[in-house]
Formats: structure tokens, C-alpha cells, sequence
């Protein structure tokens, strides 16, 4: 078995906002939740309009956490390049 604190989940964060007039609820890691705080800020929107935005793009059968998380990702590796986060 492993050590101690090995097999612990990830702490995560859960936040409810409202969607399209439907309320639901997001859990992700804290680290995510300042980033998607400041990709929203950065693009002037609210949180919940910055989230709704990749809701509406998001495939099929993918998790908004899911991609919440992908689209973090995808705006840190934009500005790592030197490109504009939203581009």
C-alpha cells in the first residue's frame, strides 16, 4: 500500500452558478478556480458569462469541469507562446 496521504483525492472546490437559467454546480481543483478567475477578468467577462461561453462549445458527453480544465490549459499554453490568451 502506499504512504499516508497518497491515496487522497485531490481537494476540490465546488461553486454554483447558473447556466442558461439553470443552476448547476462546478468542482474544481482551487488552482484551476484563479485561473479561470483571471482568463475571465482578463476578457472583461463575468464569471459566470466566461463559464457559460465554454459551456456552449464544450462536446458531448465532456464534463463542464472537464472542460473548464481544458480550456485553462489551452489559454496557458497560448500565453506561454507569447499569444494573446482568447486568440
Amino acid at each position: 500500500m502506499g504512504q499516508a496521504g497518497n491515496d487522497a483525492r485531490p481537494e476540490v472546490k465546488k461553486r454554483s452558478l447558473s447556466l442558461k437559467g439553470h443552476r448547476t454546480a462546478v468542482a474544481l481543483e482551487p488552482e484551476f478556480w484563479v485561473e479561470v478567475e483571471r482568463l475571465a477578468a482578463e476578457a472583461g467577462q463575468s464569471l459566470a458569462g466566461y463559464i457559460a461561453a465554454i459551456d456552449e462549445t464544450r462536446p458531448a458527453g465532456r464534463s463542464l469541469a472537464s472542460a473548464l480544465r481544458l480550456a485553462t490549459l489551452s489559454a496557458l499554453r497560448r500565453t506561454a507562446r507569447g499569444e494573446h490568451p482568447r486568440a
